[in-house]
């Protein structure tokens, strides 16, 4: 994707005050002449910026500014590690909440929508983000946050919520109980965007039919601001990026070579006004791909497709290299097999042994499920699994992020 020249301009001005000041990027960028980058292809030739990097900057290496200048930290919400910590400027969160506006006005949310959100508030950006942008619409906010889902019910209910704000994984809990009740009559939800993990298609018919809503996919993440950076639209024809406050390319994972437009890769990401915590070259991790041409909605932001999995996601067995993504789409294509599955990985007698537990539809013969599921697995993906059926609701369900695949090996 070509660079405008108006990003361009917004880039050298990031790079040569961060190579001016002591902070992260000028021992990162120590002996680049910045001045000397002069087009996309010098660029390009920048290092690339890591997770790793941002560890090690734990607590506040990564403050480009004053510190009284800071209002605000996030946290990544990983669990394991030296935590990612992002200082944020009054623009900051004031950029970062008309970024998330522009994507609630995309999926047609308005001042008179009751926006319910789920997802945590604290050091995760989720909950606060949903809300700044929502505020920064006019709209009504319901901040929930996670968790008690019969006040989540009750509420959704009395209040009349009509935006449903969540993870796949919870926003499917939620499908579910309303099902369970005999309350759907009662819920007036017309859209639901959902952020935070990628969703096969089974999952996203399920959510969509039970509520009775239109589902949009929001993008983003903890070191670029937050959820709120890209949302798909009506034509669910992937994500329109805010290209004025973010810089995207797509590279080979293994090579970090630039990739033409519409093959798949790791998407990465350079902040234009980010002021607290700049990056430049940032590795999401995160598989996709640019859509090139023109999205019939006529937004003219250029578009990513929804996220496929992610690059540290891959399990590798017996020598097949194995993404959630995959097994999504696998399930997509067998009659009767839920969305929702459990990938267990063991290490048993010198060899691996592989299961996967799949929720079933009730009229469905678990003995025949068995056969096709583990024929489709052994076709598409191209290993022999052992396959575990089990009634709809049996799996665990999460009010955050579901681990669906468990490597047991190590």
């Amino acid at each position: 994707m070509k660079m405008k020249e108006e990003q361009f301009r917004l880039i050298k001005q990031q790079l040569k005050k961060l190579t001016s000041q002591d902070c992260f990027y000028k021992r990162k960028l120590e002996g680049i002449d910045v001045d000397s980058i002069q087009s996309q292809e010098d660029f390009e030739k920048l290092p690339f910026t890591w997770k790793g990097d941002l560890r090690e900057a734990y607590p506040l290496g990564l403050m480009a500014v004053p510190e009284e200048e800071i209002v605000r930290i996030h946290s990544s919400s990983g669990t394991t590690g030296t935590p990612v910590i992002i200082p944020y400027t009054r623009q900051d969160v004031e950029d970062w909440a008309e970024m998330f506006a522009r994507c609630y006005k995309t999926a047609g949310i308005t001042d008179l929508d009751r926006i319910h959100i789920t997802p945590g508030y604290g050091l995760w950006t989720a909950g606060i983000g949903f809300q700044n942008g929502a505020e920064k619409l006019g709209a009504m906010v319901i901040p929930m946050g996670p968790g008690n889902t019969d006040k989540q019910l009750r509420m959704m209910v009395d209040m009349k919520s009509t935006v449903l704000c969540a993870t796949s994984s919870y926003a499917l809990l939620l499908a579910e109980e309303i099902a369970k009740r005999g309350i759907g009559d009662q819920i007036c939800l017309k859209k639901g965007v959902i952020g935070s993990e990628r969703w096969g298609e089974k999952m996203r018919k399920r959510i969509a039919d039970e509520l009775g809503v239109k589902l949009y996919d929001i993008y983003g993440l903890t070191e670029v601001y937050g959820p709120g950076i890209g949302i798909s639209c009506d034509y669910e024809c992937g994500m329109h990026m805010w290209d004025d406050y973010v810089y995207f390319e797509v590279v080979d994972p293994k090579t970090g070579e630039i990739l033409p437009d519409g093959e798949v890769g790791e998407l990465v990401i350079t902040t234009l006004k980010k002021q607290g915590a700049p990056l430049i070259r940032y590795r999401t991790h995160d598989l996709t791909r640019i859509i090139t041409g023109d999205c019939p909605c006529g937004d003219p932001h250029p578009r990513i497709d929804t996220i496929l999995g992610r690059t540290d996601d891959m399990v590798k067995v017996k020598g097949v290299n194995i993404f959630p993504s995959q097994i999504e789409e696998m399930l997509s294509g067998v009659e009767g097999a839920s969305s929702e599955y459990q990938f267990m990985i063991d290490h048993m007698y010198g060899k691996d042994i592989c299961t996967l537990f799949v929720e079933i539809n009730a009229n469905a013969n678990a003995y025949n499920m068995e056969a096709a599921i583990q024929s489709a697995f052994k076709s598409k993906i191209g290993i022999t699994v052992n396959v575990k059926p089990v009634a709809i609701g049996d799996l665990p369900r999460s009010e955050k992020k579901s681990t669906r695949v468990f490597d047991n090996r190590y």
